[in-house]
């Protein structure tokens, strides 16, 4: 053995013996030091300080310290969220979710309250202040009276709507086991048929579209309007002064017999275009981009919502 590395090797052995002391650095914490970081408050009402505070003196500290961000009525101001509102909407494209909407504990809003949003007023709310401010968000919320006071006593006696809508992760459980029992390879299918495409099929069919009541074939119907001068589909559909789109949905560009395509459609057949969901995806929102030299005077689709929809109607026609 080399003596470089005899050294190397004494030094690394020193080193770890002097790891294995104290290094006598630090001190055991003070229990008023610890209580200072402990100020978590629990679903079930641990943690949480002596204090109370009413809805009417709520509204007063909430008009000082939160409404230039929450809107005098905690229903937001600007891009700041709301606190209130938002009921039955957690189903919708665009949720409303709120303290009264969507939170399932009050705890949380209490926790949150004093950990962040008690600083930049020069000094922190005081317990009886966030009480109040509590009991204010709730009253804007409609669960409780203008005469309200929220204090430790009662704080869990006040359940939020939303508290069955959250559980607890028990996946291990239920979906663990399906994926780690051995897989079946007897009684395979000869034949393999693709009856929806995971890009297409990943928003239902029924889904509504900022509470309107139209579901996504619906809307995609609509929007095929901007496509009717020039395109027909269903039965009885002829070329027109563009192509039959009946089937479009995984066929080659440029297939349709008896239709002359222009010549920049004719060099996506040479290149073999497919129109899946990502080739009409890109096609329906920027179609001069996607096909430099096209004569159709459509602009595109911007949102990503309504090119889905559009994609999913066509691909409702069939051939």
């Amino acid at each position: 053995m080399s003596r470089f590395l005899s050294l190397i090797i004494a030094v690394m052995l020193l080193a770890g013996s002097a790891l294995a002391e104290p290094l006598g650095l630090g001190r055991v914490a003070e229990p008023d030091e610890i209580a200072a970081w402990d100020i978590d408050v629990r679903p079930d009402g641990t943690g949480l300080p002596a204090g109370s505070g009413s809805v009417a003196m709520g509204e007063e500290v909430f008009v000082e310290k939160c409404a230039a961000c929450h809107g005098d009525f905690a229903e937001g101001a600007g891009r700041w969220p709301a606190l209130a509102g938002g009921m039955g909407t957690l189903q919708d494209e665009r949720p409303t979710r709120t303290v009264g909407s969507f939170w399932p504990y009050l705890s949380t809003t209490y926790d949150f309250i004093n950990r962040a949003m008690t600083v930049g007023y020069g000094e922190p709310a005081s317990d009886d202040e966030i009480y109040a401010i509590i009991a204010y968000i709730l009253y804007s919320n409609d669960l409780v009276d203008d005469d309200f006071v929220l204090s430790r006593e009662n704080f869990t006696s006040i359940r939020l709507p939303n508290e069955g809508g959250f559980y607890m992760d028990d996946r291990i459980r239920t979906e663990h086991p399906l994926f780690t029992r051995p897989a079946c390879m007897k009684n395979c299918k000869d034949e393999v048929q693709i009856i929806a495409r995971v890009e297409t099929a990943f928003i239902p069919a029924n889904m509504s579209r900022n509470g309107t009541g139209k579901t996504r074939l619906t809307i995609g119907e609509t929007l095929f309007g901007q496509c009717r001068a020039c395109h027909q589909i269903g039965d009885g559909a002829q070329n027109g002064v563009g192509p039959v789109l009946n089937g479009i949905f995984g066929k080659p560009a440029g297939s349709n017999d008896g239709f002359d395509y222009s010549d920049a459609f004719a060099m996506m057949v040479d290149e073999e275009l497919v129109w899946d969901f990502e080739a009409l995806n890109a096609f329906l929102k920027d179609p001069r981009g996607f096909i430099p030299g096209t004569t159709m005077n459509f602009t595109g689709i911007e949102e990503d919502f309504d090119r889905n929809a559009l994609i999913a109607y066509l691909q409702a026609q069939g051939p």
